[in-house]
């Protein structure tokens, strides 16, 4: 089976199952078995990007200890941070693609996507996507900057969204927490000692909405999070890693049980 389908169909069966149970226990045991092959790819490609970004800022640290003096010696390392600038590119994408796949949302039943919208309507925290079944805050809003703490105007907003998740309709349904950064290097040593990079900024501000949420009688086997760091912009940052607020966000996605 394509990759490229595995989201739409593991969506469609699982509509199913809620549903009129179609789907046999098997089909579906099957299509949970594909999304976690992917998702054990998906993070060794992660690994693999950390990996070489370190040995990138490696590299242009000893660019820059040449002081700019020419040669060979500088000449090799600018084409090798070319080529692992492409290789990077390219491994982004590879996985903004794939986590596109796993984390594909799609409408939700009409009376929870009603009050998901009315409880989202005129807040300047939040957004809620009807079509993919997505609420997303802005981390400007929700933490202090450089921070993984849940701001209390913002926690109050995370409690009454639990009370809508926890009702008979939203029980039906589980929750994934996607943090996102964008791409402003984190420069205080305070802050890079607790989130060394910007992919553990995010899990960690992700964890911080779990943990509000489970303490709102969210049952933690209903949660999972995922830290995306700065890889998943969904505007361009601004040139020399100057970031951009939009990016900083975190998303909650409503899903089918087991999905």
């Amino acid at each position: 089976m394509k990759a490229t389908k595995l989201s739409v169909i593991i969506a469609f069966f699982a509509s199913m199952l809620i549903t009129n149970g179609c789907v046999s226990k098997m089909q579906y045991d099957d299509l949970k078995l594909q999304n976690d092959s992917q998702r054990r790819r998906i993070a060794q490609l992660e690994s693999d990007l950390q990996a070489n970004t370190l040995e990138l800022d490696k590299l242009k640290r000893a660019l820059d200890a040449t002081g700019g003096r020419g040669g060979i010696e500088m000449t090799a390392l600018q084409q090798k941070i070319a080529a692992l600038e492409e290789e990077l590119a390219k491994k982004k994408a590879l996985i903004a693609a794939m986590q596109q796949q796993l984390l594909g949302g799609g409408p939700l039943p009409a009376e929870l996507s009603s009050m998901l919208e009315d409880w989202a309507k005129g807040s300047e925290l939040v957004t809620f996507d009807a079509n993919r079944g997505i609420v997303k805050f802005k981390s400007d809003l929700l933490f202090e900057k450089g921070s993984d703490v849940v701001t209390p105007t913002a926690a109050e907003s995370v409690k009454s969204l639990c009370k809508i998740l926890n009702t008979e309709q939203g029980k039906e349904f589980d929750i994934i927490i996607a943090g996102h950064t964008d791409d402003l290097r984190i420069s205080r040593p305070e802050t890079r000692e607790k989130h060394p990079t910007n992919w553990h900024l995010s899990a960690h501000r992700a964890i911080s909405v779990l943990d509000v949420m489970t303490g709102s009688a969210i049952v933690s086997e209903r949660v999972s999070i995922r830290g995306f760091g700065e890889f998943r912009p969904i505007a361009p940052n601004q040139a020399n890693k100057q970031g951009n607020p939009i990016n900083r966000r975190v998303e909650i996605y409503i899903v089918p049980k087991g999905v």
